[in-house]
Formats: structure tokens, C-alpha cells, sequence
């Protein structure tokens, strides 16, 4: 998406008009450069956008056509082109359907504000883009800084069987410990209820730091 906003505003400042702008937009991202000259979408061609955001631009592409404002035409195909995908992806914990959506609002927006206060539509792009790329590198640094954290959980939730078998090669058999007396019994079960509460605390952690539901 911030690719995309790039290219509306470099396409803005070389002068292209709304329709001519949304229509090289559709030939890059979704019919193929064979579209020009023969009229018709590549064969076998997958969008590089997402389906929904395929939907958003078709959307925006037949408002520029119509001369319709197009930041309108971005919010009343929201709900149906991000309605269903998204609410499965939260259903999935990804939150990646909510965040499109979220920019495509965001940039319908910067269509609104230009139409109203006359401001360079490119130039408010470029900072809407800018804003974009930022966000992209706050959530790469934080994606780096958890990496310790995860890589922490998953040595934890292996090191009691680590201990196990580090105790078959030292000659001892932990089998009969735990398990030949109530007071071994009780000790592992009291460890596996200790290790899966672990998991479950330092797992809901991360996810919280991720942002993601707990």
C-alpha cells in the first residue's frame, strides 16, 4: 500500500488526470502491461494487491471515470470489499484485512481534504506516504526486538525435556523418579502445570507487545 500511495503522487506530479491516473494504477497492479495493447487482462495473471484492495481500486477507478468523488467511492466499497476478509483474519489473529482497510480510509481521506482545501493533492500524498513508511519501520524495529523474546519462550518450553534427557546420559533414570513414589509423581505434575502456565504467560506477552489479542 505505501508503494501505491507513492505512485499516486508521482503519477499526480507528472501531470496525469484523475481517470488516466486510476486506469495506470489498474494496468501496473492488476491487468498487466499486455492490457495497453490488446484490451484484455493478462492470462493467468495474479493482482499484486490484495483482493480487497483490487475491489478498492476498481472502485476508485470507475468514480475517477464517472468524475465522482473518489474518496467517497473508497469508503462506501470499504465494508464490502474488507468486511468479510477481515473479520476472518481476526478471527486468525492476523489483523492484516483491518490495517489495508484502515490506509485505504486513510487515503480517501487525503482525497477529501485536498477537494476541500484546495491543497496540492501529490503533495499530501507524499506525506500521507512518508507517514506510511514510518509506520513501517516502527513495526520492523519492534518485529527485531522481539525476536530475543521468542526465541526465549521457545528455549524455556524445552529445556525441562532437555533436563530429562541430559539425566539419561549422566546414568540416572528420571522415569522411575518421578514416577516410583507420590512424592516424584507430584513433582511432575507440578512441573508440567508450572511449564504449560509459563508458555501461556510468556506467549500472551509477546503477543501483547506485538499487539496483537492476547
Amino acid at each position: 500500500m505505501n508503494l501505491l500511495v507513492q505512485q499516486l503522487a508521482a503519477l499526480l506530479k507528472g501531470g496525469r488526470t484523475p481517470a488516466r491516473l486510476w486506469d495506470e494504477l489498474w494496468l501496473l497492479h492488476v491487468a498487466g502491461p499486455a492490457t495497453a495493447l490488446s484490451g484484455e487482462p493478462m492470462p493467468g495473471r495474479s493482482p499484486v494487491l490484495a483482493p480487497g484492495s483490487v475491489r478498492m481500486l476498481a472502485a476508485a477507478r470507475a468514480a475517477a471515470t464517472r468524475g465522482s468523488p473518489v474518496g467517497a467511492a473508497i469508503r462506501s466499497a470499504g465494508a464490502a470489499a474488507f468486511g468479510r476478509a477481515a473479520g476472518t483474519r481476526q478471527n486468525e489473529g492476523a489483523g492484516g484485512g483491518s490495517s489495508e482497510r484502515r490506509i485505504w480510509f486513510q487515503l480517501a481521506a487525503c482525497f477529501d481534504v485536498a477537494e476541500a482545501t484546495g491543497c496540492p493533492l501529490a503533495d499530501v500524498l507524499m506525506r500521507f506516504a512518508a507517514q506510511l513508511e514510518a509506520e513501517d519501520d516502527v513495526e520492523a524495529a519492534r518485529q527485531t526486538a522481539l525476536a530475543g523474546p521468542r526465541a526465549t519462550v521457545r528455549l524455556l518450553a524445552w529445556l525441562p525435556f532437555l533436563g530429562l534427557g541430559l539425566g539419561l546420559l549422566l546414568g540416572v533414570d528420571p522415569a522411575e523418579v518421578l514416577l516410583g513414589n507420590p512424592w516424584g509423581v507430584a513433582a511432575l505434575v507440578a512441573g508440567l502445570g508450572l511449564t504449560a502456565a509459563g508458555r501461556f504467560w510468556s506467549a500472551r506477552l509477546v503477543r501483547a507487545a506485538e499487539g496483537l489479542q492476547p
